[in-house]
């Protein structure tokens, strides 16, 4: 539907200015008036999916009354979502992710030429309109308290190879088996292994580096508790992670 097209086009733009299996609950297959938005469970993504779904609502003045299927838990289900018809938007995605993921290509360092990439694999291969960045990016990071980067001297994610014996890592369980961008590229990449590496849910990993269960997280670098919690973020002297610009995904059955 080009009215829902023109409504994403302009969202983004607004936005840039100021800044494999059928899911449970997804029933019915979606439809020009049952428009689907697939969140995950991060605040970004929860903000800037509901602010969609309510400009879709009002600009179609009520005709189009979109769901938002909430809280899921990574990338590749809001694809597999997509690609089995159970939704047609998703509110954000990640270029870095679904370039590897989704088309599992090889990380591409320059944020243009990865957008590029991104958006005609996503054409071509899904009949998907991978739309232009909202203008953030939401890239991993890795992190540690203020009392661990004193006792260590870190500033850099090289630092920690002295000391990566001894120090417990917690990141994205989905982040544990990725290829290219995950644990064994950057064990590649940065030449160590941590003594200790706990996979978990992303939405525990601050709390656990708080608390002291962790020395060393792997989260997200625009996440608030990184500021709440005080925690240091570790540059990435080798720039292994690829960009991750944030952008919208939608079908292109929905947008013709």
């Amino acid at each position: 539907m080009k009215k829902i097209k023109y409504i994403l086009v302009v969202f983004v733009l607004s936005l840039t200015v100021l800044s494999g299996c059928s899911l449970p609950g997804l029933g019915s297959k979606s439809t020009e008036n049952d428009v689907k938005i697939t969140a995950l469970s991060t605040s970004e993504s929860q903000i800037i999916s509901h602010m969609l779904r309510l400009l879709i609502e009002h600009d179609t003045k009520g005709k189009i009354k979109p769901t938002l299927v909430n809280n899921l838990g990574s990338s590749t289900i809001q694809h597999n979502a997509l690609i089995n018809g159970d939704a047609n938007i998703s509110g954000v995605r990640y270029n870095g992710t679904d370039l590897t993921g989704a088309l599992k290509e090889a990380p591409i360092k320059d944020p243009k030429k990865a957008m590029i990439a991104t958006q005609q694999g996503f054409k071509k291969k899904f009949d998907q309109t991978f739309f232009d960045s909202y203008g953030f990016a939401n890239t991993y990071a890795f992190m540690v308290t203020k009392e661990t980067a004193k006792k260590y001297h870190l500033e850099t994610v090289s630092d920690l190879a002295k000391h990566s014996k001894d120090l417990r890592l917690g990141m994205d369980s989905s982040w544990m088996n990725r290829k290219g961008d995950g644990y064994e590229g950057f064990k590649k990449e940065y030449g160590f292994d941590f003594g200790t590496v706990r996979p978990m849910q992303i939405g525990l990993v601050y709390d656990a580096l708080n608390s002291g269960k962790l020395d060393v997280a792997l989260g997200y670098s625009t996440d608030g508790r990184i500021a709440a919690y005080d925690l240091k973020v570790l540059k990435d002297d080798k720039q292994f992670f690829p960009p991750y610009a944030a952008s919208a995904v939608a079908t292109n059955e929905l947008l013709r």
